[in-house]
């Protein structure tokens, strides 16, 4: 899960990905990053914190980390919360960049449509939920895709 400071929508994809898998029995590794620099080391945004706490989920242990051309290496599948991140993970990959294992995170509920969740950082708390319930509703439906 990347985003681009990894303490607002990667975090609570990151922590409900981890919740919806291990409620369904899967061992999956899941972790987020962002692209840029500006929050390395800093715990999730404290809405995210709220709103994933509300849900039942615990996100205050996450580290915010900058996405690394080794995350190709590492992960199976690389989801881009929004357009100028995708662009990002390409920019940042280099020569190590493999774009096939890289999708926009929003087409595993709405297929082709490349949308981008919306960065809660530049709103009120009401936007958090806003994000929450898109990406809870993507976390099930990847969950699914992938449980067949």
């Amino acid at each position: 899960m990347v985003c681009l400071g990894n303490i607002c929508r990667s975090p609570i994809a990151e922590g409900v990905l981890k919740h919806k898998a291990a409620k369904n029995g899967k061992n999956w590794i899941v972790d987020s990053a962002g692209t840029e620099s500006y929050h390395i080391g800093e715990a999730p945004h404290r809405f995210s914190q709220k709103i994933c706490r509300a849900n039942g989920i615990d996100i205050s242990g996450q580290c915010a980390r900058k996405f690394s051309p080794d995350d190709f290496e590492r992960y199976d599948k690389i989801y881009a919360m929004a357009d100028d991140v995708y662009r990002e993970i390409k920019r940042i990959g280099g020569g190590k960049a493999i774009m096939s294992k890289v999708e926009y995170f929003l087409n595993e509920s709405m297929p082709g449509s490349n949308a981008s969740v919306p960065d809660p950082w530049y709103g009120e708390e009401s936007g958090y939920a806003e994000v929450f319930e898109l990406i809870d509703k993507t976390c099930s439906t990847i969950v699914s895709k992938y449980s067949i």
